[in-house]
This record gives structure tokens, sequence and C-alpha cells, in this order.
């Protein structure tokens, strides 16, 4: 299947209920707790005027948010249905974005993924991506998030 930007009108309902339930195995893995508790069909809405939104079927299997920044595009809330997984859904819109990130004129793409999530960090090495460094989320004195880079 090939990606499509979402935009209004769009089934943000059905979206979100996507990120949600492929974040949902995370509770109690990580720490601080997902973004993605606090984020609503409102904000994806906002974000589908201020950033990118590309999504794979309808009602959708599998979604990126881009957002351009200084030195790169950054991929977040990457998605993929649990019973479409592993039909290369993730490389397509790792692919579209890299497309739309040589078209914007930046150099890589990037993205963040919490320490705890292992597996995570091994899908995303497989892709490509390397890891460039760790941050630690307000209030934490270790690293919560691992970020890396895949250059174009």
């Amino acid at each position: 299947m090939i990606p499509h930007r979402a935009t209004q009108p769009y089934d943000w309902t059905a979206l979100l209920h996507l990120i949600q339930t492929e974040f949902a195995y995370m509770a109690g893995r990580i720490s601080p707790p997902s973004s993605m508790l606090a984020l609503t069909e409102a904000q994806l809405l906002g974000l589908a005027a201020t950033s990118e939104i590309w999504v794979i079927g309808a009602p959708p299997i599998a979604c990126v948010i881009l957002t351009a920044k200084p030195h790169s595009l950054y991929l977040g809330k990457l998605a993929v249905a649990a019973n479409h997984r592993g039909r290369g859904h993730a490389r397509a819109l790792i692919t579209r974005a890299a497309t739309r990130a040589k078209i914007l004129g930046l150099p890589a793409l990037t993205l963040q993924t919490r320490v705890e999530l292992v597996e995570n960090h091994a899908a995303f090495a497989a892709l490509g991506f390397v890891e460039t460094g760790r941050s630690a989320h307000p209030g934490f004195a270790h690293p919560t998030t691992v970020e890396f880079r895949l250059p174009l």
C-alpha cells in the first residue's frame, strides 16, 4: 500500500485509535509515560496543519508524523497495526519521509524512542538509523530517550 497524506477532512478518531492502540504496550514499561496519553483528535488536526501526517490504509493501519527541524525531518508517532506488521509498512513510511526530507532540502531523518524499548532500537538500526545520543526528560537524572539519525 502507498502512503498518503492525511488532510482535512480525515478520520482523526481512527488515527488516534491506531496510535493509542499501538503505543499501549509502553504503559508500565517507560517513565515518564508517553505523550500519546495526552494526544487528542484536535491536536492531530493541528499537527496535520503544521506538520505532515502520512498514513497507509483507510482506516489507517500505519502512520507517521513528520516535522521539519533545522537540520532534519523528525519522525514522530510511527505506528503500524499489530496485525499488519512485517509487510513493509514502516519501511514505506520511512521511504516517504526520506523523499519529503529531500524535497525540503533536509539532509537526514531523526527520531527518538525510549531507553527501555530496546526492540525499537533494533528495528530502527535495521532500517539504517544510527544512535546519536541520549537525553533525559525534565526531572530525570538519567537518560530516558535514545536519539537516532538516518543520513540521506
